[in-house]
């Protein structure tokens, strides 16, 4: 059987080509998560995410098609890493449900603390029940709710399996979940506030306490 050639690795001159290009790429997604979640999308322009990244506004057409293009990037980019590490998390169905679901809370907020400006964007954005299917965004950020609402549901299950869970249809249970971890967000100073020194509104542990409390059979 003839084999198949050989793949010819990369010039040096073509990986730096590929560094320098992927570099260039999260320079203007960074940007653009900044100003976007500082201004929103309409009021934001090309030319204040190219002047941020340090790039003309016509190398940003050399990374994105248009405007568009680049803020959908911002969440795809995003949801690469959210939805692997949150399946990551709950993979294991053998662990302890009560553990998983506090395990949750602190991933989740811990995301939009570690990134504040896509979380400023994606609070912004986010309500599902406003989300189109007439717009590419749109689709892709419902696509990555509702993979992210099966799996909280999938846990919810199997904590009422367990008996660790309230009773309840576990669809709604998991979008109770993220109502509350939606209400925390907007209003954590870690995320939504200008002053590195503002302190929690509400301390992180008493929102595990609330969700013990609405979510645990004791």
């Amino acid at each position: 059987m003839p084999q198949a050639p050989a793949t010819k690795a990369p010039s040096r001159r073509q990986a730096r080509r590929l560094l320098q290009q992927d570099v260039g790429r999260t320079q203007l997604l960074d940007a653009a998560e900044e100003v976007f979640g500082r201004k929103g999308f309409h009021e934001t322009t090309l030319k204040e995410v190219a002047e941020l990244a340090e790039f003309s506004v016509g190398s940003v057409y050399s990374f994105f098609e248009s405007k568009d293009d680049l803020f959908r990037q911002i969440f795809l980019r995003r949801g690469a890493e959210f939805m692997p590490a949150m399946q990551a998390l709950l993979d294991d169905t053998g662990a302890e449900p009560v553990a998983q679901l506090h395990a949750l809370i602190d991933f989740q907020i811990g995301f939009f603390r570690s990134h504040p400006h896509f979380g400023r964007l994606y609070l912004r954005y986010s309500n599902a029940t406003m989300l189109s299917a007439d717009r590419e965004i749109d689709v892709a950020m419902r696509e990555r709710y509702e993979e992210a609402m099966r799996l909280q549901a999938a846990l919810v299950e199997r904590g009422q399996r367990a008996r660790r869970i309230r009773p309840g249809d576990p669809e709604v249970l998991a979008r109770l979940f993220s109502g509350l971890m939606a209400a925390y967000q907007a209003l954590d100073p870690a995320v939504v506030s200008d002053d590195p020194h503002a302190g929690e509104r509400l301390a992180l542990d008493e929102l595990h306490d609330i969700v013990e409390h609405a979510f645990v059979v004791r």
